[in-house]
């Protein structure tokens, strides 16, 4: 079991890999069709995506955060 300290971490872990995997899905149909191959192509768009995903939700969760409790009550 992950200690509870490390819950945002693999939250961030989750949530870039599924968004990323949603979006590079879309991006991909759209340009490609449902061609022969369709999800190698899109498996190979997802990998270096979710690269990319990942620290850039580490950095953007805590501004969202600040922005959000600024913004509510």
């Amino acid at each position: 079991m992950i200690p509870q300290k490390y819950a945002h971490i693999l939250f961030a872990f989750f949530l870039s890999g599924l968004m990323s995997l949603i979006v590079t899905a879309i991006a991909t149909l759209r340009t490609s069709g449902p061609v022969d191959g369709f999800v190698g192509i899109w498996l190979g768009a997802w990998a270096p995506s979710w690269l990319v995903a990942f620290p850039a939700v580490l950095v953007v969760a805590p501004i969202t955060r600040r922005i959000v409790a600024a913004l509510t009550r």
